[in-house]
């Protein structure tokens, strides 16, 4: 056998191939592991996308396109129907909707015993502008189709606007739309 230079340079050659693709192939499969994790967290902590209909009020809300659609889904669910008329360029509207979505228990009364709409725009029904056509406005219609005057809240000269301090209030305005159903209807 011939020991010549170029027969050991050719044999650490291919030993240091076969290195380097052995290592090639491990460094291939650790960055696929790696990748298919990561991506199997992002999918897992992928929130729900906002919906359009919500307009910052509350993502995880099931809204209604309409009002007309509103009370046909407050009659058909024996739900009330919870209005919200306000304006993108109004800062108190801008104001309520901001505290409206932080609170829990808004958020979770309004998503699982409401039927919920948000109107950035004057409806047609004169019931729902009894005292003059400001924002914001929140009404509660029961599923009998008929707009509460009784469910109002603090002002005198606009019974129907919420604050964001007026959250206790609203709160209590939505437990007593729930129980006037429960005695009434």
């Amino acid at each position: 056998m011939i020991n010549s230079p170029f027969c050991y340079l050719k044999l650490h050659l291919s030993d240091f191939l076969e290195d380097t693709m052995l290592c090639s192939t491990l460094s291939l499969c650790l960055l696929l592991i790696t990748v298919s994790t990561n991506l199997a967290i992002a999918i897992k902590k992928e929130k729900r996308p906002p919906q359009t209909l919500s307009r910052g009020w509350g993502d995880d809300i099931t809204w209604v396109q309409t009002y007309e659609e509103g009370l046909f889904h407050a009659h058909k669910s024996n739900k009330p129907l919870m209005v919200i008329l306000h304006l993108e360029d109004c800062q108190y509207c801008q104001a309520l909707k901001k505290e409206f979505a932080k609170n829990e228990e808004i958020q979770e009364m309004a998503q699982n015993s409401f039927i919920m709409l948000n109107l950035m725009h004057e409806t047609t029904d004169k019931n729902l502008s009894p005292d003059g056509q400001y924002v914001p406005r929140i009404m509660f219609v029961d599923p009998s189709l008929t707009v509460r005057a009784d469910i109002t809240g603090r002002y005198a000269n606009r019974l129907y606007t919420y604050e964001p301090q007026d959250l206790p209030l609203l709160i209590d305005n939505m437990k007593k739309a729930l129980r006037l159903i429960q005695s009434e209807l």
